[in-house]
């Protein structure tokens, strides 16, 4: 690990003013930073801790009957929180899907959002990643990719998003709130990550001295019709293979509105608007789901060890929509796939 300088800041200003030098990181939980710097992959001057900044840790309902949870919130109280469970019971799902009890007591809700691949080049400096160093090629196109993108990827880059969280504020549409020397501005969930296009070092579009402050969640959270279905190689302690948050407005029979957002399949949550929208109007069947599928994965592909994804991902995104429609949502603890 590199030598750096450290640096707790008391407020956002002290924080901006931190973290004005390109090579500074801010650290909160800490729980993916760490790892990297001392995988030699980030090599900070200084790291500034934001982790006692007033304000941030909140959990507290919105004006426009939503919620708002602040960056600071660990994943673990995000969990189990009243009115997450009750209101957002996909998102309390994806939650105690990731990681283990003790990442999640330190992992925060602003960290969650900013969490790097855990692809096997990015984290070997030996090896070639465009991700760690632009230009120097993408190992996993002709090596090990079993775990990586099968949409949205590049031929610069075809790792993926790790987070489970990401995946359930994708589907429900979150906002997230930031600050920055120019002051505060919001980002639609959709626009918050990246796809690796030719930058695949960039992940999202957060700007270097800005720090999320927390995330909005709208009124509607689908809590009678969703699901988070994760796919992975044990059921402990593992990223996904693949994982679906589906989520629906059911009227008279039929589906009113439909989300579904795909992990561990792209660089970002992945999602697409046109092939819910085939659900609306539909009766929730196996069909419909096959169809709204078949849609989402348009143009998947494989890199020879990762083919396989793109028949698990159809599988599982009619398995989620199913589990979503009738009202019994995959369980975190119960070992076996609903």
């Amino acid at each position: 690990m590199n030598r750096f300088a450290y640096v707790r800041a008391d407020s956002t200003a002290a924080a901006f003013r931190d973290a004005a030098d390109p090579a500074a990181r801010f650290i909160a939980g800490g729980t993916n930073l760490l790892d990297l710097m001392k995988y030699d992959v980030e090599r900070p001057s200084r790291l500034v801790d934001i982790s006692r900044l007033p304000g941030l840790d909140g959990i507290e309902p919105t004006a426009s009957g939503g919620l708002r949870i602040g960056a600071l919130v660990t994943n673990s109280r995000a969990a189990v929180a009243a009115e997450v469970t009750e209101h957002y019971p996909m998102l309390a799902s994806a939650l105690l899907a990731g990681a283990s009890p003790q990442l999640r007591n330190a992992a925060t809700t602003g960290g969650n959002l900013l969490q790097r691949t855990r692809c096997m080049y990015f984290y070997d400096p030996a090896t070639p990643c465009n991700k760690r160093q632009p230009g120097s090629g993408c190992g996993a196109l002709d090596g090990v990719n079993r775990n990586h993108a099968i949409l949205g990827a590049s031929e610069h880059c075809i790792a993926t998003h790790p987070s489970d969280m990401c995946v359930a504020l994708a589907a429900l549409e979150a906002v997230v709130h930031v600050t920055g020397p120019n002051g505060d501005r919001t980002i639609a969930f959709a626009d918050f990550h990246r796809l690796p296009g030719d930058e695949p070092q960039r992940d999202t579009t957060l700007a270097h001295s800005e720090i999320i402050t927390a995330v909005e969640l709208p009124p509607q959270g689908y809590a009678g019709h969703s699901t988070y279905l994760k796919l992975r190689d044990r059921h402990s302690y593992a990223f996904a293979l693949v994982s679906v948050a589906a989520a629906l407005a059911l009227d008279a029979g039929g589906i009113s509105t439909a989300r579904v957002a795909l992990g561990g399949v792209a660089h970002k949550p992945w999602r697409d608007p046109q092939a819910e929208a085939l659900l609306v109007g539909q009766a929730p069947t196996e069909a419909a789901f096959r169809r709204c599928a078949d849609a989402l994965l348009h143009g998947a592909q494989g890199h020879g060890g990762n083919d396989f994804k793109i028949a698990l991902a159809h599988d599982a995104i009619v398995r989620a929509l199913t589990q979503a429609a009738a009202g019994t949502p995959q369980s975190q603890t119960d070992k076996r796939i609903a």
